[in-house]
């Protein structure tokens, strides 16, 4: 294969699958977006598939929002049922620092326009009938947050992109990208030698590879993540919010009959390793017996482990390099990348394109770090 592109998208994800799909709907011809395997095959299907607004960081809130609002007319858009359940996220808080943090917050999200608010225990115990309020101090809610189907969301971009003339090649590796001094000249494949000028890196856990390859610093490693899956649960609410304890960080929500349930694990050392282990079972328990005991009882029914796609300060990197020329990168999420996805695509394509996105997204270049300038999430799941 020897092609030319006016913009090489590298990564299958909802990322890059979003950003083909944005600049082929504004009209950019010839968008070639190159994924190894095949689409949402990487951190994408792994996901908990959780969409949300509530955040400590403004740029954050914004983009999640954004994003809600994408996500509610997705099918109307693509033609896509994504299977969105817009249930809420619930925030569990214990420490009186937590609950300071998260006021401020909601005063934040307020202030754009999220209607997250506050809740006493015993309301959250309403929203959540399986936790335990042991220990509880308040709560954080937010109604239209939620859930949807990740796969679903890739193939709907996809197939938009397509219809508008993007060309995805699935089963390709990028194995290089030539510069002819500071000008993008071609992206080398395990199928071919792609021509183009312009590059967006979209790789997830793998983009600092990609950015190598360009000379270009993209400081994200890859943490592995794991969730299981349960037996059905009777009596599960229909409004069963996506729920989670924000000092261990166990999650969980309706998946199917029954609940699909994750949390950190603080043993978890960088890398690509995605075999599923047992080593976080009991770090799971204990915070079930602590939080929420009625999910001892329930049998693994599946599971699976993912890649997170790791920051120093556990925030995104998104933006268009100094050097070279037309290197453009989203990535580094940290755990929230499904949920920012199509306002990130919209975006990128402003970046491309020259125009003024509709937030301002340099406080998340990758230079921050080098200008001593980190711009820290605190809502992390």
């Amino acid at each position: 294969m020897s092609t030319q592109a006016s913009v090489v998208v590298i990564g299958g994800g909802v990322m890059g699958t979003s950003i083909a799909c944005h600049l082929s709907r504004a009209g950019v011809r010839d968008v070639v977006l190159v994924e190894r395997e095949e689409l949402a095959s990487g951190s994408t299907s792994k996901a908990a598939g959780g969409v949300r607004a509530q955040f400590s960081d403004e740029l954050n809130v914004l983009l999640g929002a954004r994003s809600l609002e994408a996500f509610g007319r997705f099918e109307e858009d693509t033609g896509y049922d994504i299977g969105l359940h817009r249930v809420g996220y619930l925030f569990l808080l214990s420490t009186p620092e937590d609950v300071a943090a998260f006021e401020a917050g909601v005063r934040l999200q307020n202030s754009l326009g999220v209607p997250s608010r506050m809740l006493a225990p015993e309301e959250a115990a309403e929203l959540s009938p399986l936790i335990s309020t042991d220990g509880l101090l308040a709560a954080a809610f937010s109604p239209d947050d939620g859930y949807c189907t990740p796969e679903s969301v890739v193939h709907g971009y996809a197939a938009a992109a397509r219809r508008h003339g993007a060309r995805i090649l699935r089963h390709t590796e990028v194995t290089g990208i030539e510069r002819h001094g500071d000008t993008i000249t071609a992206v080398t494949t395990t199928r071919g030698r792609i021509t183009t000028d312009t590059v967006i890196c979209a790789a997830g856990a793998w983009s600092r590879a990609v950015g190598a390859m360009a000379g270009v610093d993209l400081p994200v490693e890859p943490l592995r993540r794991q969730i299981a899956v349960t037996e059905p649960v009777a009596g599960l609410p229909p409004s069963l919010p996506m729920t989670i304890d924000f000092t261990t960080s166990l999650y969980f929500h309706r998946e199917g009959p029954g609940l699909l349930v994750g949390m950190s694990d603080p043993d978890e050392t960088p890398g690509f390793a995605t075999d599923p282990h047992d080593r976080w079972i009991p770090g799971l328990c204990a915070a079930m017996e602590h939080r929420a005991p009625a999910l001892l009882d329930l049998r693994r029914t599946g599971g699976w482990a993912g890649l997170y796609e790791i920051t120093p300060d556990h925030n995104a990197l998104i933006g268009e390099a100094t050097s070279p020329s037309r290197f453009l990168y989203a990535t580094g999420f940290s755990g929230h990348g499904f949920l920012q996805g199509p306002a990130v695509g919209e975006i990128v394509r402003d970046l491309y394109l020259g125009r003024v996105p509709f937030v301002d997204v340099s406080p998340l270049s990758a230079g921050r770090f080098a200008a001593d300038a980190p711009r820290p999430e605190a809502n992390l799941v």
